[in-house]
């Protein structure tokens, strides 16, 4: 490039904004998935609150003609109430999926992907919060369970709250984006990864 005097300009590479954009994105990205995982949390740990105030000891609470219930109770295991004699597991189990969400938010580019992850790691650490701060004490804490459907006691599918919701909606918003060829970075496979071999 050269100026009106005919003096020449030398740009280095490194000059042009090549990465802002994809600073941008990675930060945009981290803040999504941050803000996800606290508002998450907060619906969470809020809803829990009220059903502990205002379900115990309580008849279930009908609602859309019998499709909800709200009931209130407490879960030592996981869903469909497994691994009850060792609640102590996943609280540790949780910590191994929050790690895995930090050390893959380096690379994270993707919206798609900050909306999976956070809401998985939302949903995480609000039945974590349970298993170490509620009763009968800390890493052996029963979780707190209030939405039964179609049934007022959970014997046409497991009782849950809004944590678990959360968790099953990012992790097959996560399995649909692997299976789409949607990487973390922002890229894509073409043909997804039934095509692309995996």
């Amino acid at each position: 490039m050269q100026t009106v005097g005919g003096a020449t300009l030398n740009v280095s590479p490194e000059a042009e904004p090549v990465t802002v954009p994809a600073r941008l994105y990675a930060r945009g990205a981290v803040v999504l998935l941050a803000s996800i995982a606290v508002a998450t949390l907060v619906i969470d740990q809020v809803t829990k609150h009220l059903a502990v105030v205002e379900l115990a000891g309580r008849a279930p609470v009908r609602l859309l003609g019998g499709a909800v219930y709200l009931v209130l109770t407490r879960n030592s295991g996981a869903a469909f109430s497994l691994g009850q004699e060792y609640t102590f597991v996943f609280p540790v189990i949780t910590l191994a999926v929050v790690g895995w969400i930090v050390w893959m938010a380096r690379r994270l580019r993707s919206v798609p992907w900050a909306v999976a992850l956070g809401l998985v790691l939302g949903g995480a650490l609000g039945n974590f919060i349970d298993r170490i701060f509620r009763a009968p004490g800390p890493f052996v804490g029963h979780v707190v369970d209030f939405i039964s459907v179609f049934d007022d006691h959970g014997q046409a599918f497991p009782v849950f709250n809004a944590a678990d919701s959360a968790l099953v909606c990012g992790v097959i918003l996560a399995i649909l984006l692997e299976l789409t060829g949607r990487r973390r970075d922002g890229t894509s496979v073409p043909g997804g990864r039934t095509r692309a071999g995996g």
